[in-house]
């Protein structure tokens, strides 16, 4: 395998992220919460009014995150984050891995502790859980979707401000693989890039030069006609993306550059049409609706007697 290819094969782990950035989201979260955080005159009065309203309230309890419908999990190792943030008076036992696709019923994590605390951070906890593990379950529907052949399904930068490297971690867990993870990691050349250089001449122009300037990065280029490839795969790039390519139009360029480059497909590329462009020898199909189509799954909190 080329070595460009380890480049292009991501898959984000929970040790990829940044524990200290994700402890300052939550943060956030929480404040908006129990403090008014993004309005620009706050509460005179913070906090949980709700549970402050109880005439008593117990010093412990316990109770169980459960899935309401088939999901595959996502976000798991946030809740004991989130519940260190809320002050570390209660605590989290993780029933299943994230990636784990579980039932309805299932239960995820068991939560002992302070009840105040477990009722403050009650929705902040579902709300990163139901949207990551909502991520996840989409992806693994395109994942299966595509089957176990040789193309592998990509993600995009189509992803939520503050969210991306959460949301494609969560991609991971449904199994599909990362695209680049933003500008820094690799060189594309898309079709503004084109619209700026005016001719596929310049275009592989450009590539000769990001291969010069960039040498440790890949360079993908994005190609909308079938005649725009011989000059790119010239001059060296490594991935060439067909953007709203036919399955038939895909067969033939996929022909065309007969291993020389890295084939990936994408635009319009739906859960019914996906399957047509499963055997067709692509290396990558990417689509940025496993982030943006996706709908969070339902999971509860349940009291335990």
């Amino acid at each position: 395998m080329p070595a460009v290819a380890y480049t292009l094969l991501k898959r984000l782990s929970w040790d990829d992220l940044d524990l200290a950035y994700l402890r300052r989201f939550v943060e956030m979260a929480r404040d908006e919460d129990l403090a008014g955080l993004g309005l620009r005159d706050k509460p005179r009065i913070i906090g949980d009014r709700s549970t402050a309203s109880l005439a008593t309230a117990p010093r412990h309890g316990s109770a169980d995150l459960v899935a309401r419908g088939p999901l595959t999990v996502c976000g798991l190792p946030l809740v004991p984050l989130i519940l260190s943030v809320y002050g570390g008076n209660a605590t989290a036992q993780l029933r299943v891995k994230d990636g784990r696709a579980v039932d309805k019923g299932d239960v995820l994590a068991t939560l002992t502790g302070d009840p105040r605390t477990l009722l403050a951070a009650e929705r902040v906890i579902l709300n990163f859980l139901q949207r990551l593990s909502g991520i996840a379950t989409q992806t693994r529907l395109y994942a299966d979707t595509l089957g176990s052949g040789r193309t592998r399904l990509l993600d995009t930068r189509k992803t939520t401000p503050g969210w991306r490297m959460l949301e494609k971690y969560a991609v991971t867990c449904g199994g599909g693989w990362n695209h680049r993870l933003g500008l820094f990691d690799r060189v594309m050349l898309k079709d503004n890039h084109l619209a700026l250089l005016g001719s596929a001449d310049d275009l592989a122009a450009a590539v000769t030069r990001a291969k010069k300037t960039a040498p440790d990065l890949p360079v993908e280029v994005e190609v909308d006609r079938m005649e725009q490839i011989p000059s790119v795969l010239a001059a060296g790039a490594d991935v060439i993306l067909l953007d709203n390519f036919t399955p038939a139009q895909v067969k033939r360029a996929v022909a065309l550059i007969g291993g020389r480059a890295f084939t990936e497909a994408s635009g319009g590329i739906t859960l019914k049409t996906l399957p047509r462009f499963a055997g067709l020898g692509l290396d990558f199909i990417s689509t940025g609706a496993l982030v943006h189509q996706s709908t969070w799954v339902d999971i509860g909190l349940d009291w335990r007697p």
